[in-house]
């Protein structure tokens, strides 16, 4: 597996590359992969990982009603949908496609899971945002806590794939730290693990990407 050194020495070249801009950019990885068979779903990358370097806060939904929407506010998620709320978005298409996109997160009681999948399914379920089930009683917070510093990387049937890793305003020891556990997560859901891996690179939004490995 590749080194912290060289990930933070990439990450550093990718930085100083970078056109000096007034805003604050994103950092992304793109993994490439090679001798994997992605007709196969079982080989398909979809995980959602924990990183070590908080980079901003997630956006994150909350779907039904009753208990979990006091968990929902006092946890301070971004919005709270209801059941009448997601059977009307059924019929609002674009008001459904510009919420899939705008948050990074869905949690909905199990009550109203065949509600999401009937009215939302379309549009959650192809971004890979469908919600993650919480059982009655189930407590929130945690999760909430957990996704606010989590990032979510996905192949689909592509053997390349991207996930923000952080921003320009963070030390690339921090990035870096981000870029390893995101690596190893990958590696590890791969049958030859790093032998799956043609090339790695990091770059920021507007900069020249720099390769990893």
């Amino acid at each position: 597996m590749v080194d912290k050194t060289q990930i933070i020495s990439a990450v550093t070249a990718a930085l100083e590359q970078a056109p000096k801009r007034k805003f604050q950019e994103s950092i992304d990885i793109t993994i490439n992969l090679k001798h994997v068979d992605m007709a196969q779903p079982k080989n398909r990358i979809d995980e959602t990982i924990l990183l070590p370097q908080a980079m901003g806060v997630k956006k994150i939904a909350v779907l039904g009603k009753g208990d979990i929407v006091s968990q929902a506010r006092s946890s301070g998620v971004d919005i709270i949908i209801g059941p009448e709320e997601i059977e009307r978005l059924g019929g609002a298409p674009r008001e459904a496609r510009k919420l899939a996109g705008q948050y990074d997160y869905f949690l909905a009681e199990t009550a109203v899971m065949p509600l999401v999948g009937r009215w939302l399914g379309q549009r959650l379920g192809p971004r890979g945002k469908m919600p993650q089930p919480i059982q009655m009683g189930q407590d929130i917070t945690p999760i909430v806590e957990r996704l606010r510093n989590s990032v979510k990387i996905r192949s689909k049937d592509r053997l390349n794939m991207s996930v923000k890793v952080g921003t320009s305003a963070m030390t690339a020891d921090a990035v870096a730290e981000n870029v390893d556990a995101v690596l190893k997560r990958v590696v590890g859901r791969l049958e030859s693990g790093e032998l799956n891996i043609r090339s790695v690179y990091v770059k920021t939004t507007m900069g020249p990407a720099v390769k990893v490995m």
